[in-house]
């Protein structure tokens, strides 16, 4: 489980993770929650040319309202602790957590926020959004594949129903220094660009 600050916060990177078209304004949607145990955030980053580094924040949560049949997305966003990046490797990860980089005592959070969705395919769409970062907000566009939206096939306890859930896979990149976040992009010590890998599972309230 995620601790209550993120939960507390999250429940406010993703909202609009689904097919936000033009559906009528009347369209019900419904409450989906991130499962926080079936949710991963992991980034690409190229290393002085010779190989790209991978790595993850180890918490995320957030919600989204979306009605399935319209395919209608209200809003929602995805918060991430900025301390729960791994990298597996201790200084990194500590050096990552410094103001060189995500500066997680000033700015603790990193928050995206959906604005809307264009659906590229029966299963697919573009989401855009801004992602709050070092105290700066910029757009970001994502790829998204719906993988799966089905009752689950495993019951959360005894005499409790199983949940209805949505899955889904996000790819997108961006330019960090466009946040600040400029450490080893002159010297070509660290790349410029990440490749963002996001995929989750949303259980429907």
């Amino acid at each position: 489980m995620l601790p209550s600050r993120l939960t507390l916060a999250a429940a406010a990177l993703l909202a609009p993770l689904l097919f936000a078209t033009g559906s009528p304004a009347k369209a019900e949607t419904e409450r989906w929650v991130i499962d926080e145990s079936h949710a991963s955030i992991g980034f690409m980053v190229d290393h002085i040319g010779f190989a790209r580094v991978l790595g993850m924040f180890l918490e995320i949560g957030g919600s989204f309202d979306y009605d399935p049949e319209t395919m209608h997305l209200a809003g929602g966003q995805v918060t991430i602790p900025v301390d729960s990046v791994f990298t597996n490797h201790d200084k990194r990860d500590e050096h990552l957590r410094d103001p060189d980089f995500f500066d997680s005592e000033t700015h603790p959070y990193m928050v995206f926020t959906a604005t809307g969705f264009e659906p590229t395919g029966e299963q697919q769409g573009r989401l855009s959004g801004t992602l709050d970062l070092l105290g700066r907000r910029h757009p970001v566009t994502l790829d998204v594949t719906i993988n799966r939206i089905d009752e689950y096939p495993f019951s959360p306890g005894l005499f409790r129903a199983r949940p209805y859930v949505l899955g889904a896979s996000l790819r997108g990149t961006l330019r960090r220094s466009d946040w600040g976040m400029d450490y080893g992009v002159s010297d070509g010590l660290v790349g410029d660009e990440v490749e963002l890998i996001l995929e989750l599972e949303a259980r429907r309230q």
